[in-house]
């Protein structure tokens, strides 16, 4: 597809219909095209789920998707950004929310997970545009190093391996680590 410059948000959803389905980013005007997942990517994505998830059902404290789409501000601009995982609670989004569309608002949590192609520094680097355009956290998976590295909006950046386990205010009662994590995923 050639890519459209200077898109509204309206005409990104009026085009063709793999693009609706979460495989573009609206960026800087532009339907920029997602990488395409290979298996350790699609296997820590349904590893986060499974494990979010349960986390979500049991705590009753949010929601959480695969390719979500999230409508965002950035630079006064409509940025729409397709995170690997987007957790959003329901203090944000109440529970009663039933739209088949893009999240509304920033979201708590971003997750992303590093590609062949890509690398960590592009992945901070779109980190900070999701903390200016409202979204809480974002953490990066790296399949190659088997870690998890959370970022906060304050510039702080942590990095766990191994059975060090991410505990957040944020997330009250979710406890994971990056065996867990890549555990649940058969990647270990």
């Amino acid at each position: 597809m050639e890519t459209q410059i200077n898109l509204t948000e309206q005409k990104f959803w009026a085009l063709p219909e793999p693009i609706q389905g979460g495989n573009y980013e609206l960026i800087q005007g532009q339907a920029i095209q997602k990488v395409s997942p290979k298996y350790f990517h699609s296997s820590l994505q349904a590893a986060f789920l499974v494990i979010i998830r349960s986390w979500c059902k049991k705590t009753d404290l949010g929601r959480i998707g695969t390719e979500w789409s999230v409508r965002l501000e950035l630079n006064g601009e409509r940025w729409i950004p397709c995170p690997d995982l987007t957790y959003v609670s329901y203090k944000k989004l109440p529970k009663s929310w039933r739209q088949n569309e893009p999240c509304p608002i920033p979201c708590d949590l971003a997750i992303e997970i590093t590609s062949p192609d890509q690398t960590f520094k592009q992945l901070e680097e779109k980190g900070i545009d999701y903390f200016l355009a409202g979204v809480l956290r974002v953490w990066i998976v790296d399949p190659e190093e088997i870690s998890l590295t959370v970022l906060h909006p304050s510039g702080l950046i942590e990095k766990f391996a191994q059975d060090t386990v991410i505990e957040d205010d944020l997330f009250p009662g979710l406890n994971v680590s990056a065996n867990d994590v890549f555990g649940e995923a058969d990647l270990l």
